[in-house]
């Protein structure tokens, strides 16, 4: 019996082609779990929330910056763990209680068990199955693509993000918030199986290379590349580190923002509830889609000069919020807008990668984790204020411009290929 269950927990299937593919493919089940909490849905749906209940947008807005700011507090711990123990146990027990948690919230009837319930599921959903964890499995089966990995892991969040949106917009139009959540919530749980099943730590432990390479001699169930581990205290030592952090904090605070209102933009402006989430899905989308090419030209030149050029095209658009007229052209801006900053997100995390190797990618991760979560957290109560305390976006979308102007600086700042010295 004990060797039967060895032989389930260590089969895999042998695709005819390389294993992280389908681990690639097998974590968009997670991001599409996890991004019913997330706060792009969350922006998209908040009307629909707090209709419903009787809350403004800015109740809406803090319990997604609680939310937010709980997953960056685990993220160090998250991210030790999953280079040590590896990500299948991890993934699995994070999709049951996101299952569980959503469905649990979903039945709130006061404001402390919405709060509660909402932030243990997002503090759980986003480091497990959004982003942390996804990411590090792509550095450690990626080396020459990593940058195209780490793009589809941000593709697999866009689409669950996209979907989502749509799908609660849907059954809440038809039922409610209540029953839309729910439904997510009991689909949560059998989708966790698939995820155990398939997910694998590194490329090693199913026989292959990084990349697919072949070896010259034979395969073995486990293959060990020796690399260098890069203690905490080497890693905040270098600059390049902290330009970074710096640099991904004031982007994401930035974006998020701007994100969290532009549903609320378009609304305000006479455009439908249904018409607003459109635009945001559409622009989702597009922006996922380009998420990945943006990873294989960072792969073939300088992720530095590319990330430069991807800030340096979010601002144009950024700035015509303030100018347009949104009945026109609102629709239109917000796909553009949301198409462009989609790649923002995961910036950080490329430029990261080519400066730690990925033996310590999760430890570097973690560490930067409660910065990238606060700012994500931080930027959807920013601007909910700011709308409520002046009656107007146009402070949010000016505040978003100077911050790109910011982190252009500080990316241009880092030092790369630091780890090969």
């Amino acid at each position: 019996m004990k060797n039967l269950v060895k032989r389930i927990y260590r089969w895999h299937p042998s695709p005819p082609f390389f294993y992280g593919w389908l681990v690639l493919g097998t974590a968009s089940i997670g991001a599409l779990i996890a991004t019913s909490v997330a706060q792009t849905v969350f922006g998209g749906v908040q009307d629909l929330i707090a209709g419903e209940i009787g809350w403004d947008r800015k109740t809406i807005a803090l319990a997604a910056t609680l939310g937010t700011w709980t997953s960056g507090l685990t993220m160090p711990f998250i991210g030790k763990l999953v280079d040590r123990f590896g990500p299948r146990w991890m993934m699995l027990i994070a999709s049951l209680l996101v299952g569980v948690g959503t469905i649990y919230f979903s039945g709130s009837q006061s404001l402390w068990q919405f709060f509660t319930g909402y932030i243990i599921v997002r503090s759980v959903a986003g480091p497990n199955l959004q982003n942390l964890i996804p990411r590090t499995v792509a550095v450690n089966f990626f080396e020459k693509k990593r940058n195209f990995a780490m793009g589809i892991t941000s593709l697999n969040r866009i689409i669950g993000e996209s979907i989502n949106i749509q799908i609660i917009t849907a059954i809440s139009a038809a039922y409610s918030w209540r029953v839309a959540y729910r439904i997510i919530g009991i689909l949560a749980i059998p989708l966790s199986l698939p995820i155990f099943l398939l997910i694998r730590h590194k490329p090693e432990d199913v026989g292959q290379l990084p990349d697919g390479a072949t070896h010259d001699h034979k395969e073995s169930p486990t293959i060990k590349i020796p690399e260098i581990t890069w203690p905490i205290s080497k890693i905040i030592s270098l600059p390049s580190f902290w330009f970074i952090m710096l640099g991904e904090f004031v982007a994401v605070t930035s974006t998020s923002m701007a994100l969290f209102q532009v549903v609320p933009f378009l609304t305000d402006g006479g455009i439908s509830q249904n018409t607003a989430a459109g635009a945001l899905t559409l622009g989702n989308i597009l922006g996922g889609l380009s998420v990945p090419l943006w990873g294989y030209i960072t792969d073939k030149f300088t992720t530095k000069r590319i990330a430069i050029l991807a800030l340096s095209m979010a601002i144009l658009p950024t700035i015509l919020f303030t100018k347009v007229d949104i009945s026109t052209y609102g629709f239109v801006l917000v796909v553009v807008w949301t198409a462009i900053t989609s790649l923002i997100f995961v910036l950080g995390s490329m430029m990261l990668g080519t400066v730690f190797n990925r033996s310590s990618f999760g430890t570097v991760t973690g560490i930067t984790g409660p910065t990238r979560t606060a700012a994500m957290g931080l930027g959807p109560s920013i601007g909910a204020f700011t709308v409520a305390w002046t009656h107007s976006y146009t402070p949010v979308f000016i505040a978003a411009t100077i911050g790109y102007f910011l982190v252009i600086s500080l990316y241009y700042k880092v030092r790369t290929g630091n780890s090969q010295i």
